[in-house]
């Protein structure tokens, strides 16, 4: 049974084809699949040691599949190449330089194949920030559990093009068991939070826009 599963996720059966009969003998085997679901799922499912990406894909797109793999400490580890004939559809969506997989432009060929996997490998060693939970809930003498609307909302620092940061809501004093006083201590600390995050928001603006500047 092979140690190592490889998967590649296109809707061409050609390229699907073309990347297995590209492989170099080993002791691993080659997943298939024609859709961005149909690869979601295999993801979720098997312990893979590489996926081979198309970033153009029916039913789910390669670029959201990306983001549900990012979105997962442990997928993210993944050695991962994305692919397709036009790089700028990539670039869209994630600005480079690529630090933690490898891009593969079409058509290619065995010695472009086995480089990019290469890189992919060695960039997905690489140390990367950890993902972050914000408002992950917060816990009053009572023991009750008050969840704001960030409880387990995840910002990934921004590799992408567009950062996303989720804004976290006032609690209301509705919660039974839990005293005004303390209700009124979360919503202050809940203050505090949106105005760490506003900075936030305006120092990723700013690094974004840095970043696009330096790309042009």
């Amino acid at each position: 049974m092979a140690s190592n599963k490889i998967l590649v996720i296109d809707d061409t059966t050609v390229v699907r084809v073309k990347v297995r009969e590209m492989l170099p003998p080993g002791n691993f085997e080659v997943l298939e699949a024609k859709d961005g679901v149909e690869g979601l799922n295999f993801i979720l499912q098997e312990k893979l040691s590489l996926i081979m990406l198309d970033f153009l894909l029916p039913k789910m797109s390669g670029w959201e599949v990306f983001q549900q793999v990012q979105a997962h400490p442990e997928l993210r580890k993944i050695p991962l190449v994305i692919m397709s004939g036009r790089k700028e559809e990539v670039t869209e969506k994630i600005t480079e330089p690529f630090e933690y997989f490898e891009f593969l432009g079409k058509p290619f060929d065995q010695k472009q194949l086995i480089g990019a996997i290469k890189l992919a490998m060695a960039k997905a060693k690489q140390p990367r920030p950890e993902l972050v939970s914000v408002g992950a809930g917060v816990s009053v003498k009572n023991g009750t559990s008050l969840n704001s609307s960030v409880a387990n909302s995840t910002v990934i620092t921004p590799s992408v093009a567009t950062p996303s940061i989720v804004t976290p809501s006032v609690v209301t004093p509705s919660t039974g068991g839990v005293s005004e006083a303390e209700i009124n201590a979360l919503n202050e600390k809940i203050v505090k939070m949106q105005a760490e995050i506003d900075g936030l928001k305006k120092q990723l603006t700013q690094v974004v826009t840095f970043i696009k500047q330096k790309i042009k």
